[in-house]
């Protein structure tokens, strides 16, 4: 992890710090060549993508909608929207990713920028709301299984009276219903990533089916 990323500041969210890949390709092979062995997710932790930016952006910019409350970020990825989360004052954070490596990058980007969250690594997906009152996901709208589960997650999340976020680039899977806008940002982006040099990052607060 540490051989295939630097520290860097993601241009939407340059108040934070994360461990960052330098280059596409490199990593990318690298995780192939064990996902070949073990089973490994791609590195999808070592990236600032965009509709994650533009969350971490709208959290930072509105302290209120987390400030003081208990906070999830599934699919937690690098941690940027957890981290910004913490930052902004939310009373405990709780990080959400089933990948392994994800774990390891949130807790040394977490300690990067001198917040506390947790990691929780069981499929948190089709579970109940549990205790949080918030619940963040960014980008996760780019396979229709994730994007489906991951809707109706948020969806239960709001029909018990909770905040419920969720940050998108134009993903394919978006829902087309049943949300509310609350920001957009311009986010500048690489073309190793994504087909143009910016994408438009939405904030949409998901509402009860």
């Amino acid at each position: 992890m540490r051989a295939n990323t630097a520290v860097g500041a993601p241009p939407l969210v340059p108040e934070l710090r994360l461990h960052l890949a330098t280059e596409v390709t490199p990593i990318w092979q690298a995780t192939e060549a064990s996902l070949a062995r073990f089973g490994t997710p791609p590195p999808f932790w070592a990236f600032a993508w965009a509709g994650g930016q533009a969350l971490a952006r709208y959290i930072l910019d509105h302290p209120d909608a987390v400030a003081g409350r208990d906070v999830l970020d599934l699919a937690s990825g690098s941690g940027l929207v957890a981290i910004a989360a913490a930052r902004a004052g939310a009373r405990r954070v709780t990080a959400s990713d089933i990948d392994p490596f994800a774990a390891a990058a949130i807790a040394l980007n977490a300690r990067l920028n001198g917040v506390s969250v947790a990691i929780e690594t069981r499929d948190l997906l089709d579970r109940g709301a549990a205790g949080w009152e918030v619940v963040l996901a960014g980008d996760v709208c780019y396979e229709e299984p994730m994007a489906s589960r991951m809707v109706a997650r948020l969806r239960r999340t709001a029909a018990r009276g909770r905040l419920a976020l969720l940050g998108d680039p134009g993903r394919a899977y978006l829902p087309r219903e049943g949300m509310v806008e609350r920001a957009r940002f311009v986010v500048p982006t690489s073309r190793e990533l994504e087909d143009r040099e910016a994408k438009d990052g939405v904030v949409w607060e998901i509402l009860a089916a």
